[in-house]
């Protein structure tokens, strides 16, 4: 071996082969260095000095952040090393809250793996921090600062994969602490829900919010009937967390179990990802077609929603308006299944499973809650349906698989390759090709869409015409080809984006992975389920075509609109001009009263007034609204009674309410723009 492309590592010769650093050569040798803060898609930080070697001639190292040289010696396991490390995972356990037993990340925990492994079984050293206050503000996620390590892979992940900057590093010295911004609870920052943090988050400090107790009770409550969808990405992951090989296709097992823990039918988002499909792209094909609102971007993906929400509001009529599959499952289930399954529609209940936290925000947006009931009731991440099984004590790995309820349970290969990125358009281009063209496909796979880059561009033939298109994931990644398009100078037609790098398979909710080699096991996966099906395109669905036929109507009809498409807002809450003052330079709220006396109470106005709070917040509107629940208008016989200003609205709903709304800050001079 030629000494100038090799090192050698306790005794052994190894090839340098292009490593960034010291570590991953080590590791490619076979040897675990344990490590907190190294991810290799993060910037190099160097913080919790695990990864320590020593380097004949320069002692002890941070292997992380020291590139591999020819010719140096290096020793991974002296004597020396293992106590130092010993001694560092016992300072990081001084500082932590050791309530293991109860913490949510029990058994994928990485400092209580490093604590087994150098043998700690006491900690001599004593807490010199309070635990910390946790926040359970977000829809999404949880923080317990008591559990973290000060790694910062949070930090790092949201700022330079997201550009979102929700949290950094606060404070000097002993006191630093990761924090949102000014010290603010997590709701109430530029979060966008995605929840890569807790992916990267070695502890219980940030970790996905569990809707579990929720689900149980509705499982448990005889008078109501609970289904399930289940997401694309879900099949292939959900058998890791019972020790099966990564990307394990686990469809039937899953559904087994989930009628095992008592839903009354399980049903697949891939159908209604089938629906968003000839939906999305006959949009795309208007929007070519007249050469507006171009590029047209996905909207499947609710973290880039709210980031597109929160930065480039410009470019929200370039987004799609069509709601993800999850929410267009849980519009066209509250719609149709009271009826198919002879159930009153406040008895019908549905549950979520998802690879994304965001989806748990997205469940709960005003826009897809009708009368005070939401679309989708409730969503279970693929981590929280493993700890449902256990705690049923179902033998996962022992059950047999079973079937899909119809007719929302059967779906195509372009439904199922959603939950990968390149999915959604691969599976649009297997549709508006034949659109355009009028020639059914004799091949369907659009290779070129395929890949593991953070941007990649195709160029696709439909027709006479070349089209440009660009997939991406990281919103790092979109915000430059959102630039791009705010300027006028994207090149593209279509644009998808998604939040998780890799795509719905790598969301915040699957069963915690450090392996990159597992995440591309899961996106292969998808696309052998594509293959071991008999229908790849969602226009083939014969189920889809009867839906339109007996509920929908015509595509982006009128009726297919109201249930399947959505609109988005500006989430931005200072405008260039600063905020607005309005009436002589006095911020003057507007004033809404919901009357929660007997009448109005029956008939959902506690409904009315927590949306409307919602509703506030998530536009940014507080410096300009107050809600509150007031006694009694006299008026009992129009319940729900709510004040809106001077306006009294008898009979109200929340959509009543918030265009009364709309109106009275229009008239304060307060618009949209303004206030967000």
């Amino acid at each position: 071996m030629d000494e100038k492309k090799s090192l050698w590592i306790d005794g052994r010769e190894v090839a340098i082969e292009g490593e960034r650093n010291l570590l991953e050569v080590i590791r490619k040798a076979g040897i675990d260095i344990p490590t907190f803060c190294y991810h290799s898609e993060l910037s190099i930080y160097g913080a919790c000095r695990l990864c320590l070697v020593e380097i004949e001639g320069r002692g002890l190292v941070a292997s992380c952040s020291i590139p591999p040289e020819a010719g140096i010696k290096v020793l991974t396991n002296t004597p020396n090393i293992r106590k130092i490390r010993r001694v560092n995972v016992e300072l990081l356990l001084a500082n932590h809250d050791q309530n293991c037993t109860t913490c949510p990340k029990t058994g994928s925990c990485q400092l209580q793996s490093l604590a087994k492994r150098m043998g700690i079984e006491k900690v001599r050293f004593h807490s010199t921090h309070p635990a910390g206050e946790k926040d359970c503000s977000s829809l999404a996620l949880v923080r317990d600062p008591g559990k973290c390590v000060l790694c910062g892979d949070c930090v790092r992940f949201c700022s330079e994969v997201q550009s979102v900057g929700a949290l950094d590093f606060a404070f000097r010295g002993s006191k630093a602490k990761v924090v949102p911004a000014f010290g603010k609870k997590l709701a109430d920052v530029e979060c966008i829900n995605c929840g890569q943090c807790a992916r990267v988050c070695p502890t219980g400090a940030l970790v996905p919010r569990s809707e579990i107790e929720e689900v149980w009770k509705a499982l448990d409550n005889p008078e109501k009937t609970v289904v399930v969808q289940m997401a694309p990405a879900t099949r292939v992951s959900v058998g890791e967390y019972f020790g099966m090989e990564g990307g394990s296709i686990t469809t039937g097992q899953i559904v087994a179990a989930l009628k095992k823990l008592g839903f009354d039918k399980i049903y697949d988002t891939s159908f209604t990802a089938d629906l968003t499909v000839i939906e999305e792209a006959s949009e795309f094909i208007v929007r070519k077609t007249k050469g507006e609102k171009l590029p047209q971007f996905t909207s499947c993906c609710p973290g880039w929603v709210k980031f597109a929400e929160q930065y480039f509001p410009e470019l929200l009529p370039n987004l799609s308006t069509c709601r993800s599959p999850q929410q267009m499952f849980g519009s066209l289930a509250k719609a149709v299944l009271p009826e198919m399954l002879k159930v009153d529609r406040k008895n019908l209940v549905v549950v979520s499973l998802m690879p994304c936290t965001a989806k748990k925000f997205e469940a709960r947006r005003p826009e897809f809650v009708v009368n005070g009931e939401a679309d989708v009731d409730f969503v279970l991440t693929a981590q929280e349906l493993g700890r449902m099984v256990e705690q049923a004590g179902i033998r996962f790995k022992e059950l047999k698989p079973e079937s899909l309820d119809m007719p929302f349970g059967f779906k195509t290969g372009a439904g199922v390759i959603f939950g990968s990125s390149g999915g959604v358009t691969e599976a649009v281009l297997r549709f508006v090709s034949e659109k355009v063209t009028g020639v059914k496909l004799d091949s369907v796979d659009f290779l070129e869409t395929r890949g593991e880059e953070g941007i990649r561009e195709v160029e696709i033939a439909l027709g006479d015409e070349k089209v440009k298109i660009a997939i991406v994931y990281g919103l790092a990644n979109a915000r430059k080809v959102a630039e791009a398009a705010k300027k006028g100078e994207s090149p593209y037609a279509l644009i998808e984006v998604m939040a998780c790098p890799g795509g719905c398979v790598n969301g915040a909710g699957q069963p915690v992975t450090y392996n990159r080699e597992t995440i591309r096991r899961r996106a292969e996966s998808l696309y052998e389920v594509d293959k071991s099906l008999q229908l790849h395109k969602s226009q083939d669905n014969p189920y889809i075509v009867d839906t339109y036929k007996k509920f929908l109507g015509e595509v982006g009809g009128e009726k297919a609109h109201h249930l399947l498409h959505t609109h988005y807002y500006s989430r931005k809450r200072i405008n260039d001009e600063g905020m607005v003052l309005v009436e002589g330079g006095e911020n003057k709220k507007v004033e809404i009263g919901v009357c929660v006396g007997t009448n109005c109470y029956v008939k959902g106005s506690q409904d009315i007034l927590r949306n409307l709070f919602h509703h506030i917040e998530s536009r940014g509107l507080e410096a300009y609204v107050e809600a509150k629940a007031a006694f009694c208008f006299e008026n009992c016989k129009s319940a729900p009674v709510v004040r809106v200003g001077d306006t009294l609205i008898n009979d109200c709903t929340f959509e009543k309410a918030c265009r009364a709304l709309d109106a009275e800050l229009a008239r304060c001079g307060v618009t949209a723009s303004k206030a967000e």
